[in-house]
């Protein structure tokens, strides 16, 4: 595979990166199949594994990559998150500082090494000061326990105001951002990719098949949906617009000679803001039909024509799992209060 440059940090990353979270009891559950994965992904010139500590559950996933990296370590880009919960203690979870240097250090052991190449906030937490968490990220930076620091789903005003935090404080920039892309749903276009670009931010996208509807799959007559991924992603999976955009983009991968999978991933990583797609195999078998389509480009014909099934910088639905701002679920934070509100 032909290297990319991470951002401006100057490390070089293959143009899939291998996602781990169907790695362990909520996806394959065979360890040493999932070890046999990431060897055979390694062999074909992958060289960036993403993962998080909640993967898993109690962090089994990072345990998995941390033996499948045995030997292996110097040749791999190593990413990992934090924020979301590792237990019931209200502060093993979250972005402050106490958190944040348990959780590396909880990661570093699970994983088996001594620096993480990239460390990434997984969500945004509105209870903790974006300085209190740049602050401690810079600390592991300048320990050397971490290369990189990123973040996951932030909407370009924030990417923005971390810019600035780290100019005016004197403190480490992010230098990557982790959005959901894919061609079902092109939000990020209209101003996350471009701020990114702007501030020279390297891009891993997650989920470019649309949570496998970009396979083809779970089209009319195809196999069923799991109950977990239901569970996970029930408008996603059942939003009828986006199955009407499959049914448009099946004939024009036909036309083109492509699986729809390649299509759908040569299509994210088309993106000039886009540095590297998220892979998530389960099985040996998904990897290797995603690794046939490395390499594969989309002619300016074809773009065209799934812009005009999905145009640009358009969402077709909701993805359950996607970050939503605090201000469209809180209704309090959208209402003044009753005594406040001027009289109709």
């Amino acid at each position: 595979m032909r290297m990319r440059t991470l951002g401006r940090t100057g490390i070089q990353v293959s143009p899939f990166c291998l996602g781990t979270m169907k790695f362990g009891p909520h996806g394959n559950s065979d360890p040493d199949d999932c070890v046999r994965i990431i060897h055979r992904a390694l062999d074909a010139g992958i060289n960036f594994i993403d993962t998080a500590d909640v993967y898993g559950g109690d962090g089994e996933t990072e345990r998995i990559v941390g033996k499948a990296l045995r030997g292996r370590r110097d040749d791999v880009v190593l990413a990992t998150k934090f924020n979301g919960p590792m237990g019931s203690d209200p502060n093993r979870q979250g972005n402050s500082r106490r958190w944040v240097m348990t959780a590396v250090e909880d990661s570093l052991r699970r994983l088996g090494v001594d620096h993480l190449d990239l460390y990434q906030v997984h969500h945004v937490d509105h209870r903790t000061d974006a300085e209190e968490t740049l602050s401690a990220l810079t600390d592991l930076l300048r320990s050397g326990k971490v290369r990189a620091i990123g973040t996951s789903g932030l909407p370009a005003a924030r990417i923005v105001e971390a810019q600035w935090l780290a100019e005016r404080r004197g403190l480490a920039r992010y230098r990557t951002e982790q959005p959901h892309y894919s061609i079902l749903n092109r939000g990020v276009e209209r101003d996350v990719l471009p701020t990114c670009e702007q501030y020279g931010l390297g891009v891993l996208t997650w989920s470019p098949l649309a949570a496998g509807l970009l396979t083809g799959r779970f089209r009319p007559g195809g196999e069923p949906v799991s109950a977990g991924t239901l569970h996970w992603l029930p408008r996603h999976m059942t939003d009828e617009r986006k199955h009407a955009a499959v049914e448009r983009l099946v004939p024009i991968a036909e036309e083109a000679g492509l699986p729809l999978t390649h299509l759908a991933l040569a299509f994210v990583v088309s993106h000039p803001g886009v540095t590297s797609a998220i892979i998530g195999p389960r099985t040996a078998d998904h990897l290797d039909d995603l690794l046939a389509g490395a390499g594969t480009t989309l002619t300016d014909e074809v773009l065209d024509r799934i812009d005009e099934v999905v145009p640009p910088g358009t969402d077709l639905g909701a993805v359950d799992v996607a970050p939503v701002p605090d201000a469209l679920t809180r209704p309090g934070l959208r209402r003044r209060p009753v005594d406040d509100r001027a009289a109709v």
